[in-house]
Order: structure tokens, then C-alpha cells, then sequence
């Protein structure tokens, strides 16, 4: 069968995108894998890696790179939307708190889905709200695993700390009081995709006075149980 597309260098990157798959390549093993010739197979491989679709890994080798793992992730952002509200609306019931599950976007974090507590004082977050990448729970979970380069900069201003964000890595949720909003306290957990890449952030909020300066101890584990049910969910499809 004919594997050309008629789009030259498309079926050329598509050959080192499939070399790649199995893992790691030198330039001399995407020549040896893809048939190209050597400085064709260079400069694909460079113009790939400025797109991040390609990366290297700590030996200088061709790697898949992180803008792959995004796609994917968004390839099963209808699994995860699908899945969101009954956990959200459960998450929700446990805790009495307003639920949310948000996304990054560029600079920016998305309200994709939430439960709004359904009566008394609440933090109201609407589907489609677009909220700062600098502070809140939420932001410091699509944060904290993200690569060197692209960590270093979001902290470029932040309300949180690199050290703030090593905390959160090592006990797997994160919480803010008064960060985005004066006020409100937030709880968050990661929720991870097939590649086990942070896609989404899962949250409880609401005001300080019920949530306490303290609200991880109140409600992280329950923001990690459903964080982890959208992630079991993720791998499902």
C-alpha cells in the first residue's frame, strides 16, 4: 500500500514522528529508521522539535516531544467532559463546596465543567471562565509537573514558590487561601492521562471561613478520589 499522502515533507515528518515511537533515536538512527537522507533527516527533526512535537532527552537522543502528549490529551477531552459531571457533582455532595475541573490553555486555565453548591455562600465559577495561570490551587497542580523551561517562566510573577510547587508534587494535591480571590480557599488534585501527563485539574472552593486556612486537611482526600476517577477514566478510553 502507498503511505504517500502526495505532501512531501508531511510524509517525511510523519516517518520521524513513527521512528520515534519506539523511543529514543540518534540522528543516525532516524536515518537508519526512516530511510531519509541525513540532512533531511536534521532538519525535520530540529523544525519538530521547534514546534514541540520533538524534545531530547538528557543524552542529546530525539524524543517524542510534550506537544504530543497535549493532542492526546485533547483527543480524550470528550472522555474527560463526559465523565466530569456525576464525579464533579459527587465531589460536590461530600464536601458541600462548589467543584470545578479546570484545563491550561496557553497562559490561561479554563473552567471546562463544574457543581455549584446549591445554596448559602459560595465561589461561583462558571463554565467557560478563563482564570489566571499566577495564582490558585488549580493553577499550582497544572503547574507543578510541567517541563523545566515552561515552569520557570509560569512562576514569572506567580503567587507561588518553586519550592511551593515541590511541596506539591510530593504530596499530590495542592491548596491556596486567599491567593486568586480574597477570601476564598481552593483544594486541588491532579487528574492524569493515558501517558500519566497532568491534562486537568479537579477543585473544591469556597469561603475561608468553612474550607479554615487549612482546607487540604478538610478535603484533599476527597479531591484526590475524584481526581483519580477522571483519571481511571481517561485510561479507559
Amino acid at each position: 500500500m502507498d503511505n504517500s499522502s502526495g505532501v512531501g515533507v508531511l510524509d517525511k515528518a510523519a516517518l520521524v514522528l513513527s521512528a520515534l515511537e519506539s523511543g529514543p533515536a540518534t540522528l543516525a538512527g532516524l536515518v537508519g529508521a526512516t530511510g531519509l537522507a541525513r540532512p533531511t533527516a536534521h532538519r525535520l527533526a530540529v523544525a519538530l522539535e521547534h514546534h514541540r512535537l520533538v524534545a531530547r532527552d538528557m543524552q542529546g537522543r530525539f524524543i517524542l516531544g510534550p506537544r504530543m502528549a497535549e493532542l492526546a490529551a485533547a483527543a480524550g477531552e470528550d472522555r474527560l467532559l463526559a465523565t466530569a459531571g456525576p464525579v464533579l457533582t459527587h465531589l460536590r455532595d461530600v464536601t458541600g463546596e462548589s467543584a470545578q475541573l479546570y484545563r491550561r490553555q496557553g497562559d490561561m486555565r479554563i473552567c471546562v465543567a463544574a457543581a455549584e453548591r446549591l445554596s448559602g455562600l459560595r465561589d461561583t465559577v462558571p463554565v467557560g471562565s478563563t482564570l489566571t495561570m499566577k495564582a490558585g490551587s488549580s493553577a499550582q497542580i497544572l503547574m507543578a509537573w510541567e517541563e523545566p523551561e515552561r515552569l520557570h517562566r509560569g512562576l514569572q510573577g506567580a503567587r507561588f514558590t518553586a519550592t511551593a510547587l515541590s511541596g506539591v508534587r510530593r504530596r499530590g494535591w495542592a491548596q491556596s487561601i486567599g491567593e486568586r480571590e480574597p477570601g476564598v480557599a481552593s483544594v486541588s488534585a491532579p487528574v492524569r492521562g493515558p501517558s500519566n501527563r497532568v491534562v486537568a485539574a479537579v477543585s473544591v472552593s469556597g469561603p475561608i471561613e468553612r474550607l479554615t486556612r487549612h482546607p487540604g486537611r478538610m478535603h484533599a482526600q476527597a479531591v484526590i478520589d475524584s481526581a483519580t476517577r477522571l483519571s481511571e477514566a481517561l485510561r479507559r478510553s
